[in-house]
């Protein structure tokens, strides 16, 4: 502990790992481009250079914080300083800001309005390189890119994939991946993190909304939606409603405005993965063969296991995610010409928090008679400029039901959007009883935990199930190591791509800090609490459509019948 003399003004600090974060805390927005919190310390930009009583200049982002430090930020000097920075980035960066898809929510377009940068005095002569349009989840486009390292460092430090690192010096540095390759022919795993951490249009994600468009705008198709979780929790922020409130009612009403003819709910699907993946996990405890199980909802984990554990392959679950039984059942009702009578098309339209879940869609595991379950997916991103392009006051609405029959889901199916809530609707349904106590009981048995990586044990049927709840990739790659080498030994793993769950999904909205991430947490446990039916095994609607619709039918719509990664 400590204090430091900030712009005139006596600052404590405690046990911050570096001076930025003692700044920021007291109230100043000194500008960074290169800096995470959750990443290592690159230096790259300067633009978080500040000033001593000496007149010495370093970046604060690498400087621990002293005791006694005398430190300035905003003095004539820093602000040329930051000015030429910027003008410099601009000089070697492509220009098409008012065209560009990250335009409005690009950090380096912010910075240059914030300073007052007006005009560029430097010519690029950087050579144009082509964009890298190879990947159905991500576009790269190499004459954005500012060379922050945050794609870099994320990818590896987080994820544990590094699909991309910097090549060549000086003038001829750039990010890709090895060899020049195309993003495809990597170890990608379309997790989208990189464009999330991306401060410019470098790293962006690969649109459908055009295609969604053109299906709404023929009569002889059926356009239906299906809304995940975790978008409910991401959207109302930009439209002015506090961050983490639950609008799917509001996001029913605006996807019926706009055209859709069904609008479906994900948590009802979710309901349906845990009835078969419960089943499916007490089928193996039973034989002992193929544990841990491996849970399957998370695509860029699934083909994170087929890259990098391949010896594995055999343990994932069997179960179609969300996303792909819902598809798969819904065209499934619709090719009965009792629930279409007009005999229309029906176009499925996903909307999830992931970029990954638009590879999943295009995956041959992802078709049933030959037809692709899912035709396209939308990103809560995607959705908002959606919203945004029709002019209506998505605040202003009232609230609408989702579509019956598959728009009734538990809380069991809500909480798939945060981590551990996989296993946690796992145990409700493996638990007798749905009381207060039996719940609060579950919920506090660790899987709600706040580490990255959470270990736990529940007692069932006379053994001790060992359970594991990961959500980051580097985090996963530890304990798959770990099972490898025998070091651990668990029944069930969860695992999401995305720190902290689909509420962080590479196709949420950027630049969510603390507050909003764990606004939407609480959002999520929030639609859970209000919920009507909190187990899987007790929403009607599913055992309707099990004793009805789905009987005879459940291998064939409800599974994977080959593991495919990509």
């Amino acid at each position: 502990m400590g204090t430091i003399t900030i712009d005139g003004r006596k600052v404590e600090f405690t046990d911050e790992k570096n001076l930025l974060t003692v700044i920021r805390k007291a109230g100043i927005d000194i500008p960074t481009l290169c800096y995470h919190s959750e990443l290592s310390t690159f230096g790259a930009c300067r633009l978080c250079t500040v000033e001593d009583d000496r007149g010495r200049t370093f970046a604060s982002c690498s400087e621990e914080p002293r005791d006694g430090m005398v430190i300035y930020t905003n003095t004539g000097k820093l602000k040329k300083y930051r000015k030429l920075i910027i003008e410099l980035l601009l000089a070697s960066h492509c220009r098409d800001c008012t065209t560009c898809v990250k335009s409005g929510d690009c950090n380096l377009q912010t910075l240059a309005h914030r300073f007052g940068v007006t005009s560029v005095r430097y010519s690029n002569y950087r050579e144009q390189k082509p964009l890298d349009f190879s990947s159905p989840s991500i576009v790269r486009d190499p004459n954005k890119c500012i060379l922050c390292g945050n794609c870099v460092r994320v990818c590896n430090e987080l994820q544990g994939v590094g699909a991309l690192d910097f090549a060549f010096r000086g003038s001829e540095a750039m990010v890709m991946p090895a060899f020049d390759k195309e993003i495809a022919a990597t170890d990608c795993v379309n997790c989208g993190q990189c464009q999330i951490f991306c401060p410019t249009g470098a790293i962006s994600i690969r649109h459908n909304r055009e295609a969604v468009w053109e299906a709404l705008a023929d009569p002889d198709v059926r356009v239906v939606a299906q809304v995940a979780p975790a978008v409910r929790v991401a959207v109302g922020s930009a439209f002015g409603l506090p961050k983490g409130k639950s609008v799917m009612g509001k996001i029913v009403n605006v996807l019926h405005r706009i055209g859709f003819d069904e609008v479906y709910d994900t948590t009802f699907s979710a309901d349906m993965t845990i009835m078969e993946e419960s089943a499916e996990f007490l089928n193996r405890l039973k034989t002992g063969e193929k544990l841990p199980l491996l849970t399957s909802c998370c695509p860029a984990w699934v083909k994170f296991v087929g890259d990098q554990f391949p010896e594995y392959k055999e343990h994932v679950s069997t179960c179609r995610s969300p996303q792909g039984m819902m598809s798969a059942v819904t065209k499934e009702w619709f090719r009965d010409p009792a629930n279409n009578p007009e005999g229309k098309k029906t176009v499925m339209v996903s909307f999830m928090p992931c970029t990954a879940k638009k590879m999943e869609a295009k995956r041959s595991n992802s078709f049933t008679h030959g037809e692709q379950d899912t035709d396209y997916v939308i990103t809560t991103t995607e959705l908002i400029d959606m919203i945004r392009m029709t002019g209506i006051e998505f605040a202003e609405l009232e609230p609408e039901s989702s579509d019956i029959p598959f728009g009734f889901g538990s809380g069991g199916g809500v909480i798939f959007g945060v981590t551990g809530g996989v296993t946690e609707a796992v145990i409700r349904r493996l638990v007798p009883g749905h009381d207060k106590e039996t719940l609060e009981a579950i919920a506090e048995c660790g899987v709600r935990d706040g580490g990255f990586i959470r270990e736990f044990s529940i007692p069932y049927e006379g053994i001790d199930l060992n359970i594991c709840v990961v959500s980051g990739l580097a985090n996963a790659r530890t304990v798959m190591e770990q099972v490898k080498s025998g070091e651990k030994h668990y029944h069930l793993i969860e695992v999401m791509a995305c720190r902290r769950g689909c509420i962080m999904g590479g196709g949420q909205p950027r630049l969510a800090g603390d507050r909003t991430k764990a606004a939407r947490m609480e959002g999520i446990y929030r639609a859970d609490n209000v919920a009507v039916i909190k187990k899987s095994d007790e929403n009607p609607m599913i055992m309707s459509l099990y004793e009805g619709f789905l009987k005879g039918k459940e291998h064939e719509l409800l599974h994977n019948h080959e593991f495919c990664s990509s």
